[in-house]
């Protein structure tokens, strides 16, 4: 009994020690939020003040030294995110992940983006503001990188650390310029429609702008080929993969003046970007005597990319213009490496590549290069028999200076010096909203456009071989859609179409009206805006389409066929305002009913593969009104009933019985259960959450949430057939500035400031941002260092 008690207590002993060796280890990995640090380089000390948010307010006496400080506090709290963000353009995350990633990794380095950023760097004055800063910026991330802990990710991976770099910089924007891709997953695929199906079926998709839409308005005072498919489903797989969030949409509008309660300009903005965890921005105040900035960062980006100070403040939805272009190449009939440009044959570039690979052997490829760009056959594995299809993107063609332009628009003290640095924006396209103390609102569209020959369409494959279906120019910035200090006092933007550009409606992959239509609604019938009534718009769930649209639909219902438990739902359905609250069964049945209405519609002649990459992109999204609308098409009829034509109500009426069924399949057979907040659910996801045992250490949620796709709140999420609608893009921050009060304007992250999941700020603002809950930006220097949570001193080594 004795040696029995005897090895109980090692035992015990044992496990002690293990768990306190555990706990000492976890301890250690956590950011330092309070103490003092020499830093190196520095030119006198720097405090930073931590808030209750753990949101870094920076105070020091120089700009380089901020910046200096800024990337030390960024990177403690987010450089795994970093590290992740620097590795998708040069083909590196098959390093981390292993061989699942190396299509991925195929894809990016074939954009590009690796080799423009070196080209760029080569090319940058060393000695200028913006590169003194980057370069001050990446000291302070290298130092915690050689001094601070390491990540947990690190050691779950097995990935060493390294120093960052100026390309480094360079190929996280190059990777914010890609990101929204919509031209990958729509082109070819409207090419392999058309070639399958014919014209006559394009014309009932809502590919072109629908001129009885809102658009934005511009105001200036004065003045079946398979290739196509296999792109397409190429594509999809690589970036589905992505350990990173994309960018997708964004809501934005700038209150003048003239419409608000205290005579001030109200600012708002919510960016919609793919959740993930840790979540997009980090917030950093910035102080010194000479600039001042609260500001949003990327990961690895020294500058705001939006911000806000006591004169004006700044942000950006996604113009969604068209800057990519696929081309089809006519290889010379005897010499393989040469391909035609009009009546010239020029010879193809080869570039080889190596991609390293988790517990794997090196993986070496080589694809080919055209004047247009990268040849996607070879890239992915099913192309690599067909002929040549090459890309041409914008990004990678002009100067890039979008790093000055960053630089530019964060050191802007008024709206002229903010609008010059914009023409050096070329991509991604960007809508950037403006307003600031002096009561002026203003939105311009900054992107490098250019003129295509007349009636060509983008949206399809081109012809290479030709040389009559080039780009002809760019079209000068002063030309882009912009309106400054239009005369019905504001400016918004919710991703739809512009008005027109040169005389004409610029290509793109625009949203459809849907927000637009709502913000537009909302702003024209109110005079008094105040920070209340804007957060309160931010908030919006109301449809301004859906409700319209059932009532058209529900025209064709026979009653007399309805059970009584139907016939209430119908009556539901009929007398809808379009909001999406928790508790509401109608949204649930509505979607339900729109799935089944476009599958049943569209998946008989799309075959079931080309029907789920139609879900996934923005024209899904412009066809559900646009479709629902036509009494007559080619598309209602089902091609598999050989001796029946269906007609829009047969298609209508089947699809309420499939949605009922499998309704009460899911959630049984009483309407009452079917409540939103049951589907619409978000989780932000971490990579390494992807390990089931570990999700719920990494991953934050799931949480039941209002909102839906295409309203103000826009939570959006994939159709596919679970009829659960997880939400996996939406507003990665809400932005309310009201220069009345401006050291009260608020804002929210989806989750928390840190990246760090031992970090107490990992998640604690995941609750109140499913609540629609706001804090406080502090700007006020007394307030912070009264109220603050911890102090972190760089010191002067």
């Amino acid at each position: 009994m004795k040696k029995i008690k005897k090895v109980l207590w090692a035992i015990a002993i044992l496990l002690l020690l293990i768990t306190v060796g555990a706990l000492i280890f976890v301890n250690s990995l956590k950011p330092d939020y309070s103490g003092e640090k020499p830093l190196p380089g520095l030119q006198e000390e720097v405090k930073v003040f931590y808030d209750t948010y753990g949101i870094p307010h920076i105070y020091a006496g120089t700009e380089v030294d901020a910046v200096k400080a800024l990337g030390y506090v960024h990177a403690q709290d987010r450089l795994w995110q970093m590290e992740l963000l620097r590795r998708v353009a040069t083909g590196r995350l098959s390093e981390v992940f292993g061989e699942d990633l190396v299509k991925t990794d195929k894809f990016f380095l074939s954009l590009g983006i690796d080799e423009y950023s070196a080209q760029t760097v080569a090319n940058l004055n060393m000695k200028s503001d913006m590169v003194v800063l980057s370069r001050a910026y990446l000291d302070g991330i290298n130092e915690f990188i050689k001094k601070g802990p390491t990540p947990v990710e690190f050691h779950l991976t097995g990935l060493e650390k390294e120093p960052f770099i100026l390309e480094d910089i360079y190929n996280a924007v190059g990777y914010m310029a890609f990101s929204f891709a919509m031209a990958h997953k729509t082109d070819p695929l409207l090419t392999s429609l058309r070639d399958k199906l014919g014209e006559e079926y394009m014309r009932d998709l809502a590919i072109d702008s629908d001129t009885s839409t809102v658009w934005i308005k511009n105001y200036r005072k004065t003045s079946m080929d398979s290739l196509a498919v296999d792109i397409t489903k190429s594509v999809t797989q690589a970036l589905d993969k992505l350990p990173i969030p994309q960018f997708i949409g964004s809501n934005s509008w700038v209150i003048a003046p003239e419409k608000t309660k205290n005579g001030k300009v109200i600012f708002a903005n919510d960016p919609h970007i793919g959740f993930a965890q840790p979540s997009v921005w980090y917030e950093a105040h910035v102080n010194t005597p000479n600039y001042e900035k609260y500001g949003y960062h990327m990961a690895g980006i020294p500058f705001p990319i939006l911000g806000h100070d006591r004169n004006l403040a700044y942000g950006m939805t996604m113009f969604e213009n068209d800057d990519i272009d696929f081309y089809y190449e006519e290889v010379h009939p005897s010499d393989s490496t040469k391909y035609k440009v009009a009546n010239t044959w020029l010879d193809f570039e080869y570039v080889n590549k190596t991609i390293k690979v988790k517990d794997g052997e090196d993986i070496s490829f080589t694809y080919k290069k055209t004047h247009h760009g990268p040849v996607l056959n070879g890239i992915a594995d099913q192309i690599s028999q067909e002929r040549p299809v090459s890309m041409s993107w914008v990004y990678t063609k002009p100067k890039n200076e979008v790093l000055d332009a960053l630089y530019g628009i964060s050191h802007a003290a008024n709206l002229d010096e903010f609008k010059n640095a914009l023409p050096k924006i070329h991509a991604p396209g960007l809508n950037i909203m403006y307003g600031d103390s002096e009561g002026n609102v203003a939105w311009w569209a900054a992107a490098k456009l250019y003129q295509m020959p007349d009636s060509l369409s983008t949206k399809f494959i081109l012809d290479g071989a030709t040389g009559k279906e080039e780009p002809l120019h760019y079209i000068d910035f002063s030309e882009n859609p912009s309106a400054i200090n239009p005369p019905w006092h504001y400016v918004y933007s919710a991703n739809n179409q512009p008005d027109s550009i040169a005389g004409q409606l610029y290509p793109g992959y625009y949203l459809p009206e849907n927000r637009a239509k709502r913000i537009v609604q909302l702003l024209d019938a109110k005079n008094d805006w105040d920070k209340t009534t804007a957060s309160e718009m931010i908030l919006d769930v109301t449809s301004s389409v859906n409700p319209s649209l059932i009532t058209e639909l529900i025209k064709m219902f026979d009653v007399t066929l309805l059970t009584k438990e139907q016939l209430v739902q119908v009556d539901s359905l009929k007398n809808w305002d379009g909001r999406y609250s928790l508790n509401s069964t109608v949204p649930t049945l509505y979607h339900r009913c729109e799935y089944f209405t476009v599958k049943n519609t569209m998946e008989d002649e799309m075959g079931e593969e080309m029907f789920n990459k139609f879900l996934a992109t923005h024209l899904f999204k412009r066809q559900i009104a646009w479709g629902a609308n036509m009494a007559e098409g080619q598309w209602w009829d089902n091609v598999n009933t050989k001796d029946v034509v269906e007609t829009r109500r047969d298609i209508v009426l089947k699809s309420f019985s499939d949605a009922w069924i499998s309704l009460v399949e899911d959630f049984g057979p009483d309407p009452s259960q079917w409540t939103w907040d049951k589907v619409h659910t978000l989780e932000h996801p971490h990579p390494i959450g992807q390990v089931e045992s570990l999700r719920k250490y990494f991953n934050v949620g799931p949480f039941s949430v209002e909102g839906s796709r295409e309203v103000i709140n826009n939570l959006a999420f994939p159709y596919d057939s679970t009829g659960l609608y997880k939400v996996n893009s939406g507003p990665s921050t809400r932005r309310i500035v009201d220069f009345s009060d401006i050291e009260n304007s608020i804002s929210i992250l989806p989750t928390g400031q840190s990246g760090n999941p031992f970090s107490k700020h990992y998640k604690d603002q995941a609750e109140m941002y499913a609540q629609g809950k706001f804090r406080k930006m502090m700007m006020n220097q007394e307030e912070i260092e009264s109220t603050a949570e911890s102090v972190l001193i760089f010191t002067k080594e």
